[in-house]
């Protein structure tokens, strides 16, 4: 069953077009990393699911209900976690939960027993009493994720959640998310931390100036980048003119020197890496390459292929590079 579906979604703003026919199927129980730069339309996108933007034309649903038609329907099914949260000044953490509690009609001791099973759940509990305005960053993100489960929502909207934290706090983020994910909650998430999108969702969507270029499940999207086998070759020295002669072998697409600090290595003889990239038919074997270059007289200090990640597949598929 598709939880949140978009049907040539668009929005401008003027003669700006923030999202251009967007179509968007993400299942109950899926985790969905949303991916783009800055000004894509991932946040335009939350919003209006959120039900807190019109669309200019086409449709967005949620659970099977229409945004803009049936809102008061699907505000109870939602949670939505913005990039920076609004706090209330000299509240504390559990008084801000027990106020948005109300504000879901959560009355009585149910109220008290609702707003200790989050804190609970977001690990929040030792901060019961804590000023809310006096909490970091990573707390405040935490809070805001135990406010929108109060009312027990099946759609999790979060807009950038990780934004701002330091490697701990991101790390408890995570480890909250996996366990909603394990009670079943489906969760769109934007993000600019690639790896831990690559680990924590099951499908990514990646969208550039207002168009999805790609929705999928994430080895997908690295297939689709995997365009041809790039190999890091590392010499003790004469490094150009051994590119030189690699650009001449059949099946060798691309050649290309880099600095030997970017790929995280020692530096060779003249601080420089081949960067050999094989056609997606090329008969040559790999391990033919090391073999050729000694047999010239070269020393190779190393010889590696690319891995290719989330991170790569983002880069090429937002270039162009994949078509």
């Amino acid at each position: 069953m598709a939880m949140i579906e978009t049907i040539n979604l668009t929005k401008r703003y003027g003669e700006l077009v923030a999202l251009d026919n967007l179509n968007l199927t993400i299942e109950e129980g899926a985790c969905y990393g949303f991916i783009g730069p800055n000004g894509a339309g991932k946040t335009t996108t939350i919003k209006i699911l959120a039900t807190l933007l019109k669309p200019t034309s086409g449709q967005a649903n949620v659970n099977g209900l229409t945004i803009g038609y049936q809102n008061r329907e699907i505000r109870p099914r939602i949670g939505y976690v913005p990039d920076f949260m609004g706090a209330y000044e000299d509240m504390v953490v559990q008084e801000y939960l027990e106020f948005f509690a109300s504000a879901y009609n959560i009355t009585g001791s149910n109220r008290s027993k609702v707003v200790l099973d989050v804190l609970e759940l977001t690990d929040l509990t030792y901060k019961a009493t804590a000023e809310v305005n006096g909490l970091s960053r990573g707390m405040q993100q935490r809070l805001s994720i135990a406010r929108v489960l109060l009312h027990d929502p099946k759609v999790l909207l979060m807009d950038e959640p990780a934004s701002g934290l330091d490697p701990r706090a991101r790390i408890e983020i995570r480890e909250l998310l996996k366990e909603l994910r394990r009670m079943g909650k489906t969760i769109l998430i934007s993000s600019h931390i690639l790896h831990e999108l690559a680990e924590l969702c099951n499908q990514v969507g990646i969208i550039e100036r207002g168009k999805l270029l790609f929705s999928g499940n994430v080895n997908e999207a690295i297939r689709r980048a995997k365009v041809g086998r790039t190999f890091h070759i590392l010499l003790a020295d004469r490094t150009r003119p051994a590119a030189e002669m690699l650009t001449k072998v059949n099946g060798v697409q691309k050649v290309a020197l880099r600095n030997a600090e970017d790929h995280e290595t020692e530096a060779s003889g003249d601080g420089q890496v081949v960067e050999l990239t094989l056609k997606d038919d090329a008969a040559l074997s790999p391990s033919d390459i090391p073999s050729m270059l000694i047999n010239a007289g070269y020393r190779i200090n190393g010889f590696s292929e690319e891995a290719v990640n989330l991170e790569t597949a983002f880069m090429r598929l937002t270039q162009g590079i994949v078509q």
